[in-house]
């Protein structure tokens, strides 16, 4: 990956019309009903934006989507990558340097997450308050990496405490039962053992998932604020473990998507 990469992609899209957006938007597994919410102007599959990679996932459409919503231009990633479906830290992330180079500034992203910590059920949400990354490396550790920042990216704060705040406001003032907690995020695709559930809690994990610490760590390091809401789509308690549902995981995440929707939405007329 190299800037002149980014600046393909960029130079293609405006090509096609795209104005600068305000806002990027990174929607995760079954949590696509937001789009139904956006006035679109432009619909573009990943697969035909140089240098951008395909979303093999049923789940996740591969579409970038720009449009208005609350008021705002946005840029929404309907559909992510993962490391799991074979593609490196770069290709992983490379949605999210796109989106800061076509002007946006500020980032939402969403995601699909097991609740480790039992005082979370499923169907609730999850504010982002800090992350562990298990994901075995960094989008930030290769040989050119400097060319788009410093690689030695302060993680102290990782997701905006101002945003952070206001999503806490607007959930109360819209009676959300919104936790805040800490995300850890693993490789997968495989599920954990109750081993693992266990030694994720003792670590401080409040909820797991496969993905957001690479966008994030991007995020960081190119200087684009971002927060992210977890949906709690299983409970993961090791003592009653149950065999995996997955029609249950999305049920559970369309449960709770309006509630994701009237956040992003009232967090967007704020910024």
């Amino acid at each position: 990956m190299t800037l002149e990469n980014i600046q393909e992609s960029v130079d293609f899209l405006q090509s096609k019309g795209i104005k600068t957006p305000q806002i990027g938007i990174i929607l995760g597994t079954g949590l696509g009903q937001l789009v139904k919410e956006i006035s679109i102007t432009h619909e573009i599959e990943y697969t035909d934006i140089p240098h951008f990679v395909s979303a093999t996932l049923e789940s996740h459409a591969g579409k970038l989507i720009f449009g208005t919503l609350a008021g705002k231009d946005v840029v929404v990633m309907n559909g992510r990558f993962h490391v799991y479906e074979g593609y490196n830290f770069n290709e992983v992330t490379y949605g999210v340097r796109v989106i800061k180079a076509l002007g946006a500034k500020q980032l939402l992203i969403s995601n699909a997450a097991g609740a480790i910590n039992l005082n979370f059920n499923k169907g609730e949400l999850m504010l982002i308050d800090d992350h562990i990354n298990l994901q075995g490396g960094s989008p930030l550790a290769f040989k050119n990496a400097k060319e788009f920042g410093n690689i030695f990216v302060d993680m102290s704060a990782p997701y905006h405490k101002t945003m952070n705040q206001q999503i806490e406001n607007i959930a109360k003032n819209n009676g959300i039962n919104l936790h805040k907690g800490v995300y850890a995020s693993v490789v997968g695709p495989q599920l954990e053992t109750r081993a693992e559930y266990k030694y994720l809690k003792i670590i401080g994990a409040d909820a797991v998932g496969m993905s957001t610490v690479p966008e994030v760590i991007v995020a960081n390091q190119i200087g684009l604020p971002c927060v992210a809401i977890s949906v709690l789509t299983d409970e993961c308690d090791p003592e009653n473990l149950k065999p995996i549902n997955i029609p249950e995981i999305f049920e559970m995440a369309a449960k709770a998507e309006p509630q994701l929707t009237i956040l992003f939405k009232e967090l967007l007329k704020t910024l």
